[in-house]
């Protein structure tokens, strides 16, 4: 389905989308100043919502230009399997079980560091859990280190200013985490199978690269945060007593977990494992906390809205990737990340015949570097908006102030691709 007008249609409320994504916060601003509206309002001030809405917005205005018919068959033609697979994935990642034994692991390793637990705990949700995002996909890492974090970092008596870095890279590492295997970050999916990249050629050409400028990212942050985390008595990672969870609850859980994980190119599989796992949390709900239904639903919502907005940017995002050298091709996906996702990105470079293996890996090494510039470059980061909002100002995280702590995390990233 494309025209020149219906193409000019996208483009105009896909950047429509984009400055509300800026502007959000000024909607919750606006909610408290006309409590009239303030429902309308507060909805247009979820950072979750945007591309959502303007996907609706774009099918209204498809069905006016082109007829009903034709713009449900455009809806319908997308690929939904991301959103629901991060639907799920978080889900089931935020439950108790999961959540209790990656806080038992990570707190038993803490009391090991020669460092104040709130110290080390931070710097472990920080470089541990987005390196874990290559076993278990990023979507779960930025789960788990999003809760993990809240309580330490995301929290009233932390300055804003730490917190936007401490989310700028948290969102850098989790994009970049997940490159040591060729499964688990979604703009590597794009490519994986049509270039034939397999977990050990990630690993060799981007994964230790990324670890090491994930250390040091992780590393720069919790020492500049360490002031703060040092307020905090005992690190508040790990779970009390009273909660404990059985070990046969948390291994069903873990395994429904790993099948989802491998079956995440299958959405009716993958979906019937959620249902046995609703059902299974229903029948065992003494150990479980509220399931994270809302927040992922609404990050399910932003990223459907994505894949209908920017399945009609391919005419002139495409020319911009197959038109650039390798070394401009690098920060040209790095700068367009900011604006798109680059799981999208990438998918567009797949398309573009006799592509060099230079060019292949500038395109997604730009594509995860710039992955924690804005909530929209990587998939993840809707999660983490969601599950971390509630610890800034006004319950909203400013695209300013994300951006700007991202840019420290990204430039190591950007450094460690191109030298090393």
């Amino acid at each position: 389905m494309s025209s020149p007008t219906i193409d000019l249609i996208a483009a105009v409320l896909f950047a429509a989308a984009l400055l509300h994504t800026f502007t959000a916060s000024r909607f919750e601003r606006l909610s408290r100043r006309f409590p009239r509206h303030a429902g309308l309002l507060h909805l247009l001030g979820e950072v979750e919502v945007v591309f959502g809405f303007w996907a609706i917005v774009l099918a209204l205005v498809l069905a006016l230009v082109a007829g009903g018919g034709h713009a449900l068959d455009y809806v319908e033609s997308r690929n939904y399997t991301e959103p629901l697979f991060v639907f799920v994935v978080m889900v089931i990642a935020g439950s108790r079980p999961v959540l209790q034994t990656v806080r038992a692991a990570l707190d038993a390793t803490a009391r090991l560091m020669p460092l104040p637990r709130p110290v080390a705990a931070t710097w472990l949700g920080l470089a541990v859990v987005p390196l874990l995002g290559s076993l278990i996909t990023e979507p779960a890492a930025m789960t788990i280190a999003a809760l993990m974090l809240a309580p330490l970092v995301f929290r009233p008596g932390m300055p804003e200013r730490a917190k936007y870095l401490a989310l700028g890279v948290l969102f850098v590492n989790v994009s970049i985490g997940g490159t040591l295997t060729a499964y688990a970050a979604p703009p590597v999916l794009m490519v994986a199978s049509t270039w034939q990249w397999d977990s050990a050629f990630m690993l060799a050409q981007f994964g230790w690269k990324a670890a090491l400028a994930v250390v040091l990212n992780a590393t720069v942050a919790t020492f500049l945060l360490r002031e703060p985390l040092r307020a905090l008595a005992v690190s508040p990672i790990q779970a009390p007593d009273t909660l404990r969870v059985p070990l046969a609850v948390v291994l069903v859980h873990l395994l429904l977990l790993a099948g989802v994980v491998l079956l995440a190119h299958h959405p009716v599989a993958f979906l019937g494992l959620f249902l046995l796992f609703l059902g299974f949390a229903q029948a065992y709900t003494r150990h479980q906390d509220p399931l994270l239904i809302r927040e992922a639903l609404l990050v399910a919502f932003f990223l459907a809205g994505l894949v209908v907005l920017g399945g009609l940017q391919r005419w002139w995002l495409q020319p911009i990737v197959s038109g650039l050298e390798p070394l401009a091709l690098f920060f040209g996906a790095l700068g367009l990340t900011a604006v798109t996702d680059n799981a999208a990105l990438t998918y567009l470079g797949s398309l573009v015949p006799g592509m060099s293996e230079a060019a292949q890996y500038m395109l997604v090494a730009g594509a995860v570097a710039g992955g924690g510039l804005t909530v929209i470059a990587n998939a993840p980061n809707p999660a983490g908006v969601a599950l971390l909002r509630g610890g800034f100002e006004d319950g909203s995280i400013g695209a300013g102030g994300l951006l700007l702590g991202a840019l420290g995390p990204t430039a190591v990233t950007a450094l460690a691709f191109l030298l090393l």
